[in-house]
């Protein structure tokens, strides 16, 4: 039964249950269960019957009374009642030694005391007074009821000793708060409502609470309350008013995380509600784990991409290093080597101080693959560090492939980039818009390597790691060397007729003359793709007719490549320089040996010629002598020469 939340004037209550108790003898009725009844069960009969039929309850109610009046001759008095007055203090009542309920309702009571002779007392009610603190019950270890709502009390405290208080109700104060519950082990109703209360705690450890108010409070999410979820013996609570009940997820929420509810919001639960409820909390459930998968994902790209940045940065200044190092072996060639190490090592920040601790922690776990980064978004593909250039070589499916329209490539050299390009135009044919950052684009030149690609009509040149920006015509050349693409955008900014006109003018010249300066051979080697392409084109053309070449004009220009005289504006990376380098060292080596081989053969020869020269007159003269010896004696040297042709035979 209970006092029901919306009726706080529980002085109605009472006098409610003393007509019921004083008209019948029914214990076993459903009012024997109230607690306001279990508070005054001891009564008999006749005593209750007696008293109120002289005075109602021994009181005076509305009687405008500043002090609580004396009274004598009724030490066994139950029932007292001082509601509606002017009381400020509670007094003379404590020769009541046998007093069960205490009614001070709607006085101006500012603190509780004089209660400490009321062993007996099961009900107290001080509603509608001006408490600002609950103390002084340490004695009242008997209450069963107690009321203190619309009062100014900002604090639950001083009641961990009431093992035996059933009913609380601390509706209409300020608390904000609730804790500090413990030791009220027989509590079964607990009323809240009309606070600012913000989170609640320690109702899990009311192991009887079956009613709780919360009704119109600051409460705003489900975490802020939720020791309720464990709680087992709870059955009934409410919420509305608070911002939490104008939540579209709060019904669901709150019926998955207590199941035990019987009723919410003073409505009993469904089962079909629990149904639905169920249903909700698993999607909603679903919907954190994508969550927290796409955080972690978010989270995981982060790091890979800090890292690769780490990795960079020390790439870059090992380089430094190195080209420093160089420089001053020229300037310097006799300074000791010892001081040239230590001067390399000392620049090396891994080397010189420690990484910032969160991120070295984080960078710890990390595996090798966290290298680099390849991070398909919509239509772009994103390249971060050089092993992400072996992306390239997967089996990309037709979708994906055909979707990808932009690729940007990050914290990677150019001249690797450069070998990849012909790649790129296989595997992502719709690749229109080109974005380079950290890639060391340094010098005009490295853009004539974009030249082999099939189709560029946007290109972003991010100025962080990229120096050649702070050219002032880099944006002409590019439109000059690029014009078989006819470009559309450099960096977001729309090219324009007189931008091409102007690119024309400043850099045609040089076309000219680098074309007009190479030897036929170098030439001929350089356009012989860009013949093919064109001779190619004139094939596919034959037999189309006119209407149709013009609407693929725009196309064709693409397609038959560059111009003559850009053609010879080309780009060879260090690498391939160097492999070159190489290869004419190895070429000049053999070529050197090979001649020094020949040369040591003429030696020989000729010396042996000079020899033969000295050797000749008297070798004739020896052959002459034996001749004439063998041929001295005819029949012996016939005989000779016969047996050596039988031999022979």
């Amino acid at each position: 039964m209970g006092i029901p939340p919306e009726r706080e004037d529980v002085k109605q209550q009472v006098q409610y249950l003393s007509q019921i108790t004083m008209k019948s003898h029914l214990l076993e009725s459903p009012i024997s269960k109230c607690p306001l009844y279990l508070a005054c069960h001891h009564l008999k009969t006749e005593r209750i019957q007696r008293d109120w039929e002289r005075q109602g309850d021994a009181g005076s109610e509305g009687q405008k009374l500043t002090v609580c009046p004396i009274i004598n001759g009724e030490d066994h008095l139950r029932l007292l009642n001082f509601q509606h007055n002017f009381i400020t203090r509670i007094q003379n009542i404590s020769n009541l030694q046998k007093l069960i309920s205490l009614d001070l309702y709607d006085n101006q009571i500012e603190e509780i005391s004089g209660l400490s002779t009321l062993r007996c007392l099961r009900v107290l009610l001080l509603g509608k007074n001006r408490i600002k603190k609950i103390s002084n019950l340490e004695n009242l270890k008997s209450l069963d009821v107690l009321d203190l709502h619309g009062n100014q009390i900002t604090k639950i405290e001083n009641i961990n000793h009431l093992c035996e208080l059933r009913v609380l109700n601390l509706a209409r104060n300020f608390l904000s708060h609730v804790d500090n519950l413990n030791g009220l082990d027989s509590l079964t109703e607990l009323n809240l409502r009309h606070n600012q209360i913000t989170f609640v705690r320690d109702v899990d450890n009311l192991p009887c609470l079956q009613h709780l108010f919360l009704s119109f409070n600051n409460i705003s999410s489900f975490d802020s309350v939720s020791c309720l979820a464990d709680s087992s013996s709870l059955s009934d609570i409410t919420f509305d008013g608070n911002p939490i009940a104008q939540e579209s997820w709060y019904k669901h929420t709150v019926l998955q995380n207590m199941m035990q509810l019987r009723q919410l919001d003073m409505k009993r639960i469904t089962e079909e509600e629990r149904r639905m409820a169920s249903v909700l909390a698993k999607k909603e459930e679903e919907k954190k784990r994508e969550s927290h998968k796409q955080s972690l994902l978010k989270e995981k790209k982060r790091l890979t991409i800090n890292n690769v940045a780490r990795q960079w940065d020390l790439q870059q200044q090992r380089v430094a290093n190195i080209a420093t190092n160089e420089d001053r072996k020229d300037s310097d060639s006799a300074q000791d080597p010892c001081q040239i190490d230590g001067s390399t090592l000392s620049a090396f920040p891994e080397e010189t101080g420690p990484l910032d601790s969160g991120l070295n922690n984080a960078l710890q776990g990390l595996s090798v693959i966290d290298t680099y980064l390849v991070e398909v978004d919509g239509d772009t593909l994103s390249l971060y560090g050089s092993g992400a250039l072996e992306s390239l070589d997967r089996n990309w499916s037709v979708q994906t492939a055909g979707m990808i329209t932009t690729v940007s490539f990050t914290f990677i050299e150019f001249d690797e980039i450069v070998h990849v390009l012909p790649k790129l135009k296989i595997k992502f044919p719709n690749s229109l818009h080109l974005k380079f950052k950290e890639t060391n684009l340094v010098m005009l030149q490295q853009f004539n390597a974009l030249a082999q690609l099939r189709r560029v009509d946007q290109l972003t040149i991010d100025p962080q790691g990229n120096p050649v920006v702070n050219f002032t015509l880099w944006k002409y050349y590019v439109l000059f060397r690029l014009s078989h693409f006819s470009m559309q955008k450099i960096n977001g900014t729309e090219v324009t007729q007189n931008d091409m006109i102007m690119a024309e003018r400043l850099f045609g010249i040089l076309a000219h003359v680098a074309s007009s300066e190479l030897p036929q051979y170098r030439l001929i080697s350089i356009l012989g793709d860009a013949r093919k392409k064109q001779f190619r084109y004139l094939l596919e053309s034959k037999g189309k007719k006119p209407g149709i070449i013009n609407e693929e004009n725009n196309d064709s220009k693409r397609l038959v490549g560059e111009n003559t005289n850009r053609a010879t504006l080309n780009y060879t990376t260090r690498d391939f320089y160097n492999e070159k380098l190489e290869e004419i060292k190895e070429k000049k080596k053999f070529c050197k040996t090979y001649i020094e081989d020949l040369v040591k053969e003429a030696t020989e020869i000729n010396m042996k010629n000079e020899a033969l020269q000295k050797l000749w007159p008297q070798m004739f003269i020896e052959l002459v002598r034996d001749a004439v010896i063998e041929i001295r004696n005819k029949n012996s040297y016939m005989k000779l020469c016969l047996q050596q042709i039988t031999d022979q035979k």
